[in-house]
């Protein structure tokens, strides 16, 4: 079994980027894949996630030559043949590995074609609620059967079908709900419009927009017209601010610290966790240098120093929904109170990420009270090191690797392939980390070309 050793840390003073934002990733395979002609994507993320979303796309007819790859994990620079929006029928039922970003966009996506497909994933993402899909899609006319031991998940049997457009008023704020919508109202005669009580990540808008497809905003309802076709294009992923979010934690906690994180998407929806550590005491410094592709693109520097509690505010919790347990461990380190309430939704995500997080500080000495929808943390007392079990969730993995820099003795974090689904080359950066690197080559995360 896999496992990560971590000690405590004096010093962080580095410079280094993140692999490829994993959203954009996976929306970069799908709209490029319907795209007419070929487009050029770079930074890909070769993590286990997107891999499935792209060998999704392939086996729905789309051709990828791959330029580039990482070794060991995959391609990052590769050119995709588009299909124009005319998919293919699958010859055998698609693996959304662990990804439940990618199941419900696919979803959306398939219900409009001509064929059925069946969707399956992991054991963890077989027991994830699909009906906040399920029932959208129902409403435009997609019957989508879910098979799974669980009322509501997967796998889903996803009979194509010819959908109708219509306003979602969505019940919660998901940026997978909208993008479901979204896509398959590409699909449909007419205007679809999603509505969202609260902003969420905005990528499937931009990088459509991007692509050449209409999409208009009008306050909290986001629309698009069908028939439209995606142009191919030129599109590079920025660095995913979900993976530097645990650096940031690290670099903010530790007084005297100099961190910088090059080329991260810096997408205002996406930068509430920034806000937060900034809230609790770091010096964070933005620097955008472009806006290329629809995406704001940057550096961010981190200063860090003494931190103390804050509370997560509500509209706050969909933008940093996936850097929460690395907030929590933000969290334990600094001195006071930290709220984090709203956040239900943590318990349908890879594990039931509120009770992982609370069993995982308690086990280093944090000083934690659960709720059904967040938690109460009580930070400032020192940690110490504990036998951590990832239970396969990628984020509580690296969220406790990062606890383990502060803890006093050996932090074991357990059965951590899982980060794969995600951050290909963690393991890699961890090490020069705990070996307090400042060789700039000691964090690179390698890629060579591939021939032709």
């Amino acid at each position: 079994m896999s496992e990560f050793r971590v000690r405590s840390i004096r010093a962080l003073d580095a410079a280094f980027p993140v692999p490829g934002d994993k959203s954009m990733s996976h929306r970069a395979a799908m709209i490029a894949g319907l795209a007419d002609g070929i487009s050029t994507v770079r930074n890909f993320l070769p993590s286990e996630d997107c891999l499935n979303t792209l060998g999704a796309m392939k086996a729905c007819g789309v051709a990828v030559e791959v330029l580039e790859e990482m070794p060991g994990f995959g391609p990052t620079a590769m050119r995709i043949h588009g299909c124009a929006m005319q998919l293919s029928a699958p010859s055998a039922p698609i693996d959304c590995g662990n990804s439940g970003t990618g199941m419900r966009l696919l979803a959306g996506l398939f219900a409009g074609q001509s064929f059925d497909c069946e969707l399956f994933g992991d054991e963890s993402l077989s027991g994830r609620p699909m009906g906040r899909i399920t029932r959208p899609l129902g409403e435009m006319g997609a019957r989508i059967d879910c098979r799974g031991e669980k009322p509501g998940c997967a796998p889903l049997k996803v009979h194509g079908t010819k959908l109708h457009p219509i306003r979602y008023e969505l019940p919660v704020a998901s940026a997978q709900v909208k993008s479901a919508v979204l896509l398959a109202g590409m699909f449909c005669d007419g205007v679809t419009t999603a509505v969202q009580p609260a902003d969420t990540r905005d990528h499937t808008e931009r990088m459509l927009e991007s692509f050449g497809v209409k999409v208009v905003t009008e306050g909290p309802a986001i629309s698009i017209e069908g028939g439209q076709v995606p142009q191919a294009r030129d599109f590079r992923v920025p660095g995913d601010i979900s993976s530097a979010a645990f650096w940031v934690v690290a670099a903010a906690a530790l007084p005297g610290s100099r961190l910088v994180i090059r080329d991260v998407g810096l997408n205002p929806t996406r930068t509430a966790v920034l806000d937060v550590i900034e809230r609790m005491g770091a010096r964070i410094t933005r620097t955008v240098r472009s806006a290329a592709d629809g995406e704001p693109i940057g550096d961010i520097e981190i200063h860090g120093a003494a931190l103390h509690g804050t509370e997560l505010l509500r509209a706050e919790i969909p933008n940093l929904i996936d850097e929460i347990p690395v907030i929590a461990v933000a969290a334990a380190l600094a001195a006071g109170k930290t709220v984090i309430r709203n956040a239900k939704e943590l318990r349908v995500k890879e594990t039931d990420r509120i009770t992982t997080v609370v069993e995982g500080l308690r086990a280093m000495g944090g000083q934690v009270e659960e709720f059904d929808d967040g938690m109460e943390i009580t930070g400032g007392a020192p940690l110490h090191a504990a036998t951590i079990e990832s239970h396969g969730d990628h984020r509580i993995a690296m969220a406790f690797a990062i606890a383990g820099l502060f803890a006093r003795g050996e932090t074991v974090v357990r059965n951590t392939d899982c980060v794969n689904t995600s951050y290909p080359g963690f393991a890699r950066q961890l090490a020069a980390v705990l070996a307090e690197s400042k060789d700039a080559a000691a964090y690179d995360l390698p890629t060579v070309p591939v021939s032709a």
